[in-house]
């Protein structure tokens, strides 16, 4: 397959279709948002911001590139590239979205398996709410689309969309649902209960118990079988438990007690159990 960035995107203002132009992407209205020199575009507003910097910090963004280059998630993106490339049609223009891309690794290893997967062309689009994952990203892969941005309010001209991948994210499904074309997939990896189990009986005095999961479809969508993927990991040294614990949302969780007993492994055998939950867009919103 041949690997495009994708280029159906909508201002973040009016929603109207963007332009690309030289340094920039445009709308009718005159909206304008440059490129950066690494070939990223922010297409988050300030007034959709939260706080001055979202999402993940420099650091945490340093930490899950090393953690995901070292290969330690590699059962994972297999697992993603082979579901998504099963049902992507051959020998035709595809487009796949990660809605939460971070730096990128998913929508990387996706792009190698596709490399080889046959004739046609895979559109790609990371997006993500961090400027500094982006920007991470797009330093790191030039050929997919890199844009900062937020679920909540994707830059995408509707029904443009193939596939979208949330990866331990924040699934905004009626987004999801208005991006994907008819007979879409959205595919979600979300941790399962032993995910990191023996990380997190360190960290916590006593874990919780397990959310019960949500019963039907989101609106818009029919639910596809689910696969777990479970897999053992060891991690040889401090450096790679600091990098794992800085990218997961426990770093905020955790007390400083807890930081400090992570701190004083020098090894961890931990278990990686996560949920791969298939969706296909109806053709009729229900």
């Amino acid at each position: 397959m041949n690997i495009v960035p994708f280029q159906s995107l909508a201002c973040p203002l009016d929603g109207a279709p963007l332009q690309r132009g030289a340094a920039a992407w445009r709308c009718p209205s005159g909206h304008s948002f440059d490129i950066a020199r690494e070939g990223h575009t922010h297409l988050l507003p300030v007034q959709n911001k939260r706080s001055r910097d979202p999402g993940d910090s420099k650091e945490m963004v340093a930490a899950r590139r090393r953690f995901l280059n070292a290969g330690c998630y590699q059962p994972i993106a297999a697992a993603v590239a082979r579901t998504v490339l099963q049902h992507l049609p051959a020998g035709t223009t595809t487009a796949c979205l990660d809605a939460g891309c971070g730096e990128g690794y998913y929508l990387r290893q996706l792009a190698e398996a596709a490399a080889s997967a046959g004739e046609g062309t895979l559109a790609l689009l990371g997006l993500d709410i961090s400027k500094w994952a982006v920007l991470s990203a797009a330093k790191q892969f030039r050929d997919a689309g890199w844009v900062v941005g937020s679920n909540a309010n994707l830059p995408v001209l509707p029904a443009t969309l193939d596939c979208v991948l949330c990866m331990f994210g924040f699934p905004v499904h009626a987004e999801f649902a208005r991006v994907l074309k008819p007979g879409g997939l959205l595919l979600q990896v979300d941790a399962a209960a032993d995910h990191l189990r023996e990380l997190r009986e360190i960290i916590y005095p006593a874990l919780k118990p397990e959310r019960p999961s949500v019963e039907g479809p989101p609106p818009g969508f029919e639910r596809l079988p689910c696969e777990t993927l479970r897999f053992p990991l060891h991690l040889a040294d401090q450096g790679q438990i600091a990098d794992l614990l800085a990218m997961t949302p426990h770093l905020h969780r955790v007390t400083a007690e807890g930081r400090a007993r992570a701190a004083a492994l020098s090894s961890l055998e931990v278990t990686v159990e996560v949920r791969l939950g298939g969706f296909l867009r109806t053709a009729v919103d229900e």
